[in-house]
């Protein structure tokens, strides 16, 4: 069963037609990412997904249920989790105070659970969100949806601005959620590490998809990787810190 199928989607900004019928299915239980170049739309998509920024034509199914242009708190409710790029961390609560913020449905994820996965947000937990590294608001962000018990996690740019060191330890955490029996759909600029994690690949272009299909296929091609994505393929190695 796909967890999110997205049929034909095309979205505006104003006059700005930024979505050209676009198509992805999200395989339930696996990480599918949607790489591209800056500009290329997917961030829009996933906002679209979401209903931040209502397609003007198209469907989006979450779980076979319709959730075309649904208002964010709906979509949220049909268990879906979004990490928006930027983190959005409340700045003058506490770590623990701003994991306290989400009221979840039942499931593994407790506040005692996150600090197990993040035992640097429990050694920070009485300091603000402001005062927090980049890396300690990724994962403070993510932890917050993790929280709401989803059984979809959206995530938009984990590793954006992000030391390389941090940037693996998010990478793991991404991989173990799919342990956890999660869905992740995961846009992000790192394409090799991406790509070492994901199962599927979809590649937009100008709004478009241009490419789809196994991400161990596409991590093979150093070339079209290049003509597709607009990346080096610089190797990555999970197993090292």
């Amino acid at each position: 069963m796909n967890a999110i199928e997205v049929s034909g989607l095309n979205t505006y900004y104003g006059k700005s037609h930024i979505l050209h019928n676009v198509s992805l299915e999200v395989a339930e239980g696996s990480i599918t990412t949607l790489l591209g170049r800056n500009g290329a739309g997917k961030t829009t998509t996933m906002r679209s997904i979401m209903g931040l920024t209502p397609s003007r034509s198209g469907v989006v199914k979450v779980f076979g249920k319709d959730a075309t242009n649904l208002p964010p708190f709906r979509v949220a409710r049909m268990r879906v989790g979004y990490v928006p790029e930027g983190r959005r961390v409340f700045p003058n609560l506490t770590v623990e105070d701003n994991l306290k913020v989400p009221q979840g449905a039942d499931g593994p994820f407790d506040i005692p659970r996150i600090y197990k996965l993040f035992p640097r947000l429990e050694e920070r937990k009485m300091n603000r969100g402001r005062q927090l590294s980049g890396g300690e608001q990724e994962m403070l962000s993510i932890a917050r949806a993790l929280l709401l018990n989803p059984k979809v996690l959206i995530l938009d740019e984990p590793s954006q601005g992000l030391a390389p060191l941090i940037v693996k330890d998010v990478f793991r955490i991404v991989s173990s959620m799919k342990a956890e029996g999660m869905t992740v759909l995961l846009v992000e600029q790192n394409i090799r590490m991406t790509l070492e994690v994901a199962d599927t690949a979809y590649v937009l272009d100008h709004g478009e998809v241009v490419h789809h299909g196994p991400a161990s296929v596409l991590a093979a091609d150093e070339a079209l990787i290049q003509s597709l994505a607009g990346a080096s393929a610089e190797e990555w190695d999970l197993d090292k810190a």
